[in-house]
């Protein structure tokens, strides 16, 4: 056997002893399993009085009735599904109400993988009572299988992408859009306004990424990676590599380091999406041109010219929108709308079902309180 086959070896080994040590611990009782436990604990004993057994058994009648009602109550669930705009293939999230008042267009940060955000968008139909339409938006080839044969795909490439969507799917609606987006997505939201000034009548920006700050070292080194097509396509192959895990031992590997806050729903959306080759080359890239974008000022005539239209929501500690930018805005547009999330949710918000649903409510009194505004 020569050197480089034995290196391999030890390799497949180490993997296989990894996998082991990870499948072995304690924590089998995932969330969804939890959510049983206290009915088994809570099974009705045999009881030899007849009345006690009647009463315990009518009691467990009005909790299943409860239960019902709860489930009737119950968030409404987004559908997914794959739909072509300008053929390209693109994974759509939404919640379609039977009579809207109005549509929310969703544009995700980058990933732009809106399995992300399910939580977020059910919590946000819920906040809107049911009156909007609600639709998510993910970017080309930030998806789970690789639909466009490996081709990478620009930032400006990703905005003329919901450009076409809109024109293909929204622009024959007879009621108003709002835009919300997440951090590039609140870019990419502005760029939108540009061109459906008329339909939009109020974009969100949360935790927004809008030009680049200097002084944060993280942004520093995630460019000079993006940079690289060398360093790009190392970085995704090793991240792809975990693919050689099964799901299970995916899940419990991102859930016990990165993930051990997020909702199952961010869990799932790491291991089918980001342990993609394609999906990482495609995020790294377009990260590479959007700082490259980004190195300018934004548009301060733009922004107050819809100064009116405009409302973002800044994070404490958050070096993609620093306060820095939130005070810079509030003195070149000071008509925009502005607000500061103190709970500690950060910039990933949408991993947790907490940050979510806070985030949700937020943006439903924006809206709510915009509409009352027109009328």
């Amino acid at each position: 056997m020569n050197p480089n086959d034995t290196a391999l070896c030890l390799q497949a080994k180490k993997m296989r002893l990894v996998v082991v040590r990870l499948l072995l611990q304690p924590c089998w009782a995932t969330p969804s399993l939890r959510c049983f436990l206290p009915l088994i604990e809570g099974s009705i004993p045999h009881s030899r009085f007849s009345s006690g057994r009647r009463y315990r058994l009518n009691r467990v009648t009005a909790d299943m009735e409860t239960q019902n009602k709860l489930v009737e109550k119950a968030k409404r669930p987004a559908g997914f599904r794959l739909c072509r705009v300008t053929g390209t293939m693109t994974e759509i999230m939404e919640i379609k109400a039977e009579n809207p008042t109005f549509h929310v267009l969703f544009i995700p940060g980058n990933p732009g993988v809106v399995s992300f955000y399910k939580e977020f968008l059910e919590s946000l139909y819920e906040f809107l009572d049911g009156n909007a339409s609600i639709v998510a938006i993910g970017h080309i080839s930030h998806t789970s299988k690789d639909w466009e044969s490996g081709r990478l795909f620009s930032f400006q490439e990703q905005i003329d992408h919901k450009i076409d969507f809109i024109r293909q799917e929204l622009e024959s609606v007879n009621v108003p859009i709002v835009l919300v987006g997440h951090s590039i997505g609140s870019y990419i939201c502005l760029e939108i306004l540009r061109k459906f000034s008329k339909k939009v009548v109020y974009c969100i920006g949360l935790y927004p990424f809008l030009t680049l700050n200097q002084q944060s070292t993280t942004q520093s080194l995630i460019g000079k990676l993006a940079a690289s097509s060398v360093l790009s396509a190392t970085a995704s192959f090793l991240i792809a590599s975990l693919r050689l895990l099964p799901m299970s031992a995916a899940r419990l590997l991102v859930s016990k380091s990165v993930g051990a806050s997020w909702s199952d729903a961010a869990v799932q959306a790491t291991c089918t999406h980001l342990r993609q080759y394609h999906t990482m080359r495609n995020v790294l890239f377009m990260a590479k041109s959007e700082f490259r974008e980004l190195a300018a000022e934004p548009d301060w005539d733009f922004m107050r010219a819809n100064q009116n239209k405009l409302a973002f929501l800044f994070g404490i500690d958050d070096h993609w929108g620093p306060l820095q930018l939130f005070e810079e805005i509030s003195k070149q547009a000071p008509g925009t709308s502005l607000s500061i999330e103190r709970e500690g949710h950060t910039h990933g918000f949408s991993c947790t079902v907490a940050g979510s649903e806070w985030v949700a409510h937020h943006i439903a009194t924006l809206i709510k309180n915009r509409f009352s505004q027109l009328q």
